[in-house]
């Protein structure tokens, strides 16, 4: 039994065998092409047997190229794969050694083309040697924080022959370039030094582009670099792109002559409505980003006013209503949207507006096209703690320079001679009568909501709450006025801004410190004139007299003094621009000529009656008053009828004639 049992253990133990492990029979032998008898016997060396498989050998080729294809396909392994990656990392370190040995000999040439003190010719040679190491590898090396500063000074000495070469090689990547953020400044130097050929070829690249680059913050700078370089019609033709889909894909659709939108939309009846979509679809995303510095945004802008329903023009003033509106008041068309902005905001928005100018006052005022916007400002706004506390307070600090500059007076001589032709030309006279059409037609709730003067202007957060609704029943001409100048009384605005600010005695003083030079200034002359004779509708006066009277002396004394060939300075009688201004102030102003008789020309007339000084003196004679007449009629006379002072007929005063 132990025996039996010894046999059955000795018994080799049958393995259950895995169903997986045979997933490889001899199948693919079977799925092999079997060339059988088709094919003779390779071995054998008779010739026919020969010649009959050189006749199959394209037959064998198809399959083995088939075969090869398959190979292909397969993955690499993992050495494969750590092979291919090792040779690419060194391909990179060998194109980054080479770059880099480019850069630092460029870099080398650059530290010596630079220099202030070398020659012409020795920079010629340094600018060619550096040109040909980077010859066909321009556009690269343009978006290279290093070596892209060293083709721009190459550009910029380098020969004309050179420039267009360099102009030519990075044409064909000028958009890709546009949006760099080191290769824009290169873009931009070869626009400023390109010629009217390139200038074309390079804003014919750009079309189809336009809107997309303006989003971009780099890109929106070299749009406007060709904006500003182009002729009417280059401006045009980047103009089009950003209003309609038509525009953009036919950009020979439109001539120069209808350069407003209006009249495009009218020549080639185009829907009003699916402009305006496709323009505020290019607007949207611009203001998002706040990419408002542009002309041609500013313009673009315009444009859409002319069309835009009230809803969206709403939209887009709210957008603009605040700091961002700082960064467009540069150009025309921004500071006339500035403008649009004050008139059609409300009491909130034009809040912000004024807001966002703090710390920014001085420079806009001294700003050519920024100086309206403060004009529109001091004309428009009720809220005049607000204006005092922001505006006249910075103006303060600056007030002699205001006085002198030719910008920066227009605010003052606005507040004391309002919408004078003699100081503001056509052109500004009809940008502050311009109006955004869809918002003009507010009923009076609305206009009075909005130009309600707030009180308590002390508390930031509820000066837009405060309004109450109007009389409903006013009528359109009465409303626009609302719109335009606000529901306070202009004069009563004029003395909280000028007199009750105490900006006008801060004036005062600076006329009395700097008489002589104010009066030989050829602007602040103007300054002068107005403030001696107590402003439009004598805004000055009564509260201002004793202040006006101490100017009226000190310019009476600077008269007084005697001639003196040996002076540096002329004497203001005789000086061009003071002998004018002196002579409207005592047509203008009988209290200054009063006192200017008394204290400087009495007694000594035939003294001044050669030169500019005898039309000061002829000014006696000319004026309205008759009681400065007959102050100088006595002594003035004998020098009519001696012919040393001749008036024109035309000049003399109606009961003289």
């Amino acid at each position: 039994m132990a025996a039996k049992n010894k046999q059955e253990s000795r018994k080799p133990i049958k393995r259950k065998l895995n169903p997986s492990a045979n997933r490889e029979p001899n199948n693919s032998a079977s799925k092999k092409p079997k060339f059988g008898g088709s094919i003779p016997s390779i071995t054998t060396k008779n010739n026919v047997s020969k010649q009959a498989f050189n006749q199959q050998k394209p037959l064998k080729s198809k399959f083995q190229k088939s075969d090869e294809n398959q190979e292909k396909k397969l993955p690499l392994t993992k050495r494969e794969r750590r092979l291919h990656a090792k040779e690419l990392a060194e391909a990179r370190k060998k194109k980054r050694k080479r770059h880099y040995d480019l850069e630092q000999e460029l870099a080398s040439l650059w530290e010596k083309m630079r220099r202030r003190n070398i020659g012409k010719e020795d920079r010629s040679k340094l600018i060619s040697e550096a040109l040909q190491k980077m010859k066909g590898k321009i556009p690269e090396i343009a978006g290279s924080h290093v070596s892209s500063r060293v083709l721009q000074t190459c550009v910029k000495y380098c020969s004309q022959a050179e420039r267009d070469a360099v102009f030519e090689e990075l044409q064909p990547n000028f958009l890709s370039l546009a949006d760099n953020t080191y290769a824009v400044h290169l873009v931009k130097k070869m626009l400023d030094n390109a010629s009217k050929k390139q200038l074309a070829g390079f804003i014919s690249t750009l079309h189809g582009h336009v809107a997309s680059l303006l989003r971009h913050m780099v890109g929106s700078v070299v749009i406007e670099q060709a904006y500003q370089l182009g002729n009417a019609t280059q401006k045009q033709e980047l103009l089009v792109e950003l209003y309609s889909t038509e525009l953009q894909l036919f950009k020979d659709l439109v001539s120069i002559k209808e350069s407003r939108l209006v009249d495009v939309i009218s020549k080639l009846g185009l829907q009003k409505a699916s402009v305006q979509r496709h323009m505020a679809s290019v607007i949207q995303p611009i203001l998002e980003k706040g990419i408002v510095d542009h002309s041609i945004i500013h313009r673009v802008l315009m444009e859409y006013f002319n069309i835009a329903d009230k809803t969206s023009a709403a939209d887009v003033l709210q957008q603009l209503s605040g700091p961002l509106l700082v960064r467009m008041i540069h150009t025309r068309d921004g500071s006339k949207i500035g403008m649009l902005c004050v008139k059609h905001g409300s009491a909130k928005e034009r809040k912000k507006i004024i807001k966002g100018m703090k710390g920014h006052v001085g420079k806009i005022a001294h700003d050519q096209c920024g100086c309206m916007v403060l004009l529109c400002i001091v004309s428009t706004v009720d809220d005049t703690k607000l204006i005092t506390k922001i505006v006249s307070r910075e103006l303060q600090t600056i007030l002699k320079e205001l006085v002198m500059d030719k910008s920066g007076r227009r605010v003052l001589l606005q507040l004391l001679h309002p919408y004078c032709s003699r100081y503001l030309t056509p052109d500004d006279l009809a940008s502050l009568n311009l109006s955004i059409p869809s918002l003009c037609s507010k009923d009076g709730s609305e206009v009075n909501s909005e130009m309600k003067s707030l009180k308590n202007d002390e508390s930031d957060e509820n000066i837009a709450d405060q309004v109450v609704a109007g009389d409903e029943s006013e009528g359109p001409a009465e409303n626009l006025h609302l719109v335009e100048g606000g529901k306070k009384d202009p004069h009563i605005r004029r003395q909280e801004l000028l007199v009750s600010s105490g900006l006008a005695e801060s004036l005062i003083d600076v006329c009395i410190e700097n008489a002589g030079e104010l009066l030989r200034s050829n602007f602040g002359k103007e300054v002068m004139y107005e403030v001696a004779r107590g402003g439009s509708d004598d805004i000055l006066r009564p509260t201002l007299d004793d202040k006006l009277n101490t100017l009226h002396d000190a310019v009476a004394s600077l008269a007084a003094e005697s001639k003196s060939e040996a002076s540096e300075e002329e004497h203001i009688l005789e000086n061009f621009h003071s002998s004018r201004t002196i002579r409207k102030l005592v047509m203008d102003c009988p209290t200054f000529a009063s006192t200017l008789w008394k204290k400087a020309l009495k007694g000594k007339c035939d003294l001044w009656a050669q030169g500019h000084s005898s039309k000061v003196v002829c000014a006696f004679l000319e004026s309205t008053e008759a009681k400065i007449r007959e102050l100088a009629k006595k002594e003035l006379q004998p020098l009519i009828e001696n012919g040393f002072i001749k008036i024109p007929e035309t000049k003399q005063p109606a009961n003289e004639v």
